[in-house]
């Protein structure tokens, strides 16, 4: 009777994580899509108030406070710290990160964090029994410092990565029925705006971006700041490419099916080069675990039992 229990019990486990498996992505999907519809409405209606106070030309992005707010945040922000700020900005824009108070909060982590690892250094020097050189705590306060200082830099420099390579790898897609769409005859903005949903449950990071280049190319009058806003925020050279050449081709009445069709395949060019370059580097990479890891272990099969022989026959002699 314990056996057919147990049996019943690690039959319905089983069926629960099977369904479990089958259901989480399609309500993933959903969650992506919910997400990305509550961004994209967000920037639509920050757009949309901005044009009702008469400041559209003022406009930055922001997510979770109102357009007026956002720019004065901003604008006291970039007073004080001046071209920095800007920088931190675009850096803070790339890596997804849209609240205005964002590149403050970035340049206090930067000058908090150096104090709170040298004092916690220090209070680890003091509360140790051993005796440390002056010149060693020195430079022990000094590296925590410039580690406090470069790690919101670092970590904000991986999170960019993360991103540039994930909008990378679907970016040419999107292109692709982007032009399909262009070539049936839908306009710039709806195609755009088509797309970002179509590849929302593919890319929710690429989704976003394309749903906010919709929104502002809906809203704003020109067409080229909202080009330019979308190569800002994203920062990879596709994007850059695909708004110089969106633009130009508005610019010089050029073919945008054609601009979209060249864009495509240089993004899959690069996209290539960059996986010919990661896999030319690999053997460099791959000779120090194997002279540290393999080697050892090599030798030692291959030499040990001669090794063994040679020390019984020793003894035997």
């Amino acid at each position: 009777m314990e056996n057919e229990t147990l049996i019943i019990v690690v039959s319905a486990l089983a069926a629960a994580i099977s369904f479990a498996a089958f259901a989480l992505p399609f309500l993933n999907r959903t969650e992506k899509k919910e997400r990305f519809k509550n961004i994209v409405e967000k920037r639509r209606k920050a757009l949309f108030d901005a044009t009702r106070d008469g400041s559209l030309n003022k406009i930055k992005i922001e997510d979770n406070v109102s357009a007026r707010d956002s720019m004065a945040a901003f604008y006291k922000f970039q007073k004080m710290a001046g071209d920095m700020g800007e920088k931190v900005r675009d850096k803070l824009l790339q890596a997804g990160n849209r609240n205005p108070n964002a590149p403050l909060k970035f340049m206090i982590a930067q000058g908090v964090l150096p104090v709170i690892l040298c004092l916690f250094v220090m209070m680890i020097i003091s509360g140790s029994d051993k005796e440390f050189a002056s010149s060693t705590v020195l430079m022990m306060i000094f590296g925590m410092a410039v580690a406090g200082y470069k790690l919101p830099d670092i970590l904000l420099k991986n999170t960019i990565i993360k991103r540039q390579e994930e909008i990378n790898l679907a970016f040419p897609d999107a292109l692709d029925m982007m032009l399909i769409c262009v070539q049936g005859g839908i306009g710039l903005e709806q195609t755009v705006d088509r797309v970002a949903h179509e590849v929302a449950e593919h890319s929710e990071t690429l989704a976003e971006e394309l749903g906010i280049l919709s929104a502002e190319m809906a809203m704003l009058s020109d067409r080229r700041q909202a080009l330019q806003d979308f190569a800002r925020r994203v920062g990879s050279g596709g994007a850059k490419s695909f708004a110089t050449a969106l633009i130009q081709a508005e610019q010089y009445g050029t073919s945008v099916s054609q601009a979209m069709r060249v864009i495509s395949e240089e993004i899959r060019e690069m996209r290539m080069a960059t996986a010919e370059q990661k896999a030319a580097s690999l053997p460099p990479k791959l000779t120090v675990p194997m002279i540290i890891f393999f080697l050892p272990a090599l030798f030692v099969i291959i030499l040990g039992p001669a090794g063994i022989q040679a020390s019984g026959a020793g003894v035997g002699g």
